[in-house]
């Protein structure tokens, strides 16, 4: 039997030798003018799931949108007795960097939001546990506004009343309220369907999450 491990580090290997050849010969003048700065336009947080692609998925080069990954795409509620990585890319983002938008952006069959559904898959993960608290507001709707909604059509819900909730947490920290406040920020909520590829966009305005066209 091949050992596995070797071979995905030898496939990453690969991967690094191809980009060092080609691809990064065929984008110098864009490496290049990225050396010492960035300027990206957006904060893109996504779930780290490894099925998502948010370069690819929006067509942008890099320096154009500062992405962070969180299991669940959550927002931790802001805490100044916490120190959150999350929290911290926010507000590096925004105020250092000065993107003027924020997508928070959740995706079907996320592990995450199976497991709030099913609370002891995470018996033997208990960081994990403590890291979906922040998105335990988002089932209590779903409990009380969706409770007849059964399974895909149930996740599918909480997937997106998550991005919701995620939100809304955005709402908790300070540099956020401030640059919204002043006009020089907007919060978007998307939902990528991994097996069409389709992406939804909150639109507040109908209550709903709308094909992105």
């Amino acid at each position: 039997m091949p050992d596995l491990t070797a071979k995905a580090i030898e496939d990453l290997a690969r991967g690094v030798r191809y980009f060092r050849n080609h691809t990064f010969p065929n984008n110098r003048e864009l490496y290049e003018s990225l050396a010492e700065k960035q300027q990206p336009h957006t904060l893109f947080l996504t779930c780290g799931d490894s099925r998502i692609d948010p370069g690819a998925m929006t067509n942008t080069d890099p320096g154009q949108i500062f992405v962070e990954r969180t299991p669940g795409n959550i927002v931790p509620v802001y805490s100044e007795g916490a120190a959150v990585g999350v929290s911290a890319s926010i507000e590096y983002s925004i105020l250092v960097l000065g993107v003027r938008n924020v997508v928070v952006c959740g995706h079907s069959a996320c592990g995450a939001m199976k497991a709030l559904l099913d609370p002891e898959e995470l018996d033997h993960a208990p960081a994990t546990a403590r890291w979906l608290r922040y998105a335990k507001p988002a089932v209590g709707i779903l409990d009380a506004r969706y409770p007849d909604l059964e399974g895909s059509e149930r996740l599918e819900r909480l997937c997106k009343l998550n991005v919701l909730a995620q939100m809304a947490n955005l709402h908790t920290h300070p540099v956020v309220e401030s640059r919204l406040h002043e006009d020089r920020l907007e919060l978007h909520g998307w939902y990528y369907e991994i097996h069409t590829g389709r992406v939804d966009a909150y639109n507040s305005s109908t209550g709903l999450f709308e094909e992105i066209l």
